[in-house]
């Protein structure tokens, strides 16, 4: 007789799909409970580091590490100063880094992970301020540093519970947390973002509209007591002409537009006596416009919601600097920014 063996029941789709939906409701439930014990301490850390004269030093080993390396990045994008040391590697020689201004950032859930508590007493010995990211303020991590934010003893997510998993994406939350208060505090806004990230799709998107523009020459303004024939049979720069003309009142401020397809329409429409009339009568008023000091993002979002094949530019006190035109744009759109269609 065939002794009987166990059966392997086939991980099916649904199977699959039904144990990841239970890991992530599981990481989302811890996340959602750190949110609502959040209190004072994460205020006082946050505190700490705005007023830190150096720069945020943030370590830990293994997955914690790796945690770590991506909130020093974070960091480092949103105008906080910072840096990863590997704790071991600091041990070696790269304690020199540091220095008496900083603040270290220590990553370690259990609180008592070697590598790491081998670092605390160099640190005191140096006077150098720790933040610690742990399950609680009771481990030697907790006790050591000036300021602990507790996570929590938490389970990690999966059949075994081994891997870090909840616990390494409770520790990200928390440093992203701190990363972007810390950016509202000091008041880090878009501008300052492009600044840190010209390159890429990213770049693109936070490009001053400034540097898009058409200006000077390239753009057609005309006066709103002149007739609409008197507007377009000037001469105009056609190498790069926009397809809309800006209205502007005596005192040289915007207050219409008028597109190739307005006067296409009056043509259509047989209403040809209107082209002697004053294009203020035809354009369309108060048109929708964006700041000099916008980003390309912004105005790509603009054009889509109002369906836009051209867009003012203004200062802050209404007179027109320049156009952006959406010709101009295609080119320089990744598809993430593509308008819709």
């Amino acid at each position: 007789m065939t002794a009987a063996v166990d059966q392997i029941i086939p991980y099916t789709h649904i199977d699959q799909l039904r144990e990841a939906k239970r890991i992530i409701e599981h990481e989302a439930t811890a996340l959602r409970n750190i949110a609502i014990d959040l209190d004072a301490r994460f205020c006082a850390a946050v505190d700490r580091i705005e007023h830190c004269q150096g720069s945020v030093v943030v370590t830990g080993i293994g997955k914690a590490g790796i945690i770590g390396q991506k909130i020093a990045s974070t960091m480092s994008s949103t105008g906080t100063r910072a840096h990863f040391v590997h704790p071991a590697e600091a041990v070696h020689g790269d304690l020199g880094s540091l220095h008496e201004d900083d603040i270290v950032l220590i990553l370690s859930n259990s609180g008592e992970t070697e590598e790491v508590c081998r670092l605390l007493p160099l640190l005191q010995q140096r006077g150098i301020a720790v933040i610690a990211i742990t399950a609680t303020c009771h481990s030697t991590l907790g006790h050591a540093s000036e300021i602990a934010i507790p996570i929590g003893r938490l389970r990690e997510a999966g059949l075994h519970g081994l891997p870090p998993s909840t616990s390494t994406t409770a520790m990200l939350a928390v440093g992203d947390a701190l990363a972007l208060v810390l950016a509202r505090v000091r008041g880090f806004g878009s501008q300052d973002f492009a600044q840190y990230h010209p390159a890429g799709s990213l770049g693109r998107k936070l490009t001053s509209v400034t540097k898009i523009m058409r200006t000077d020459d390239s753009l057609r303004i005309a006066k709103e007591t002149q007739s609409v024939r008197e507007v377009f049979g000037q001469s105009w720069n056609q190498a790069r002409r926009t397809g809309a003309v800006m209205i502007v009142d005596d005192e040289e401020k915007l207050i219409g537009i008028f597109t190739d397809s307005d006067l296409a329409r009056l043509l259509a429409c047989h209403q040809e006596q209107k082209l002697d009339r004053p294009i203020r009568e035809v354009m369309t008023s108060r048109p929708t416009t964006i700041s000099r000091t916008a980003v390309l993002g912004e105005a790509v979002d603009l054009m889509a919601e109002r369906k836009l094949s051209e867009l003012p530019v203004v200062d802050d006190e209404g007179f027109p600097v320049g156009m952006l035109d959406i010709t101009d744009l295609i080119a320089l759109m990744p598809q993430s920014l593509e308008l819709n269609s």
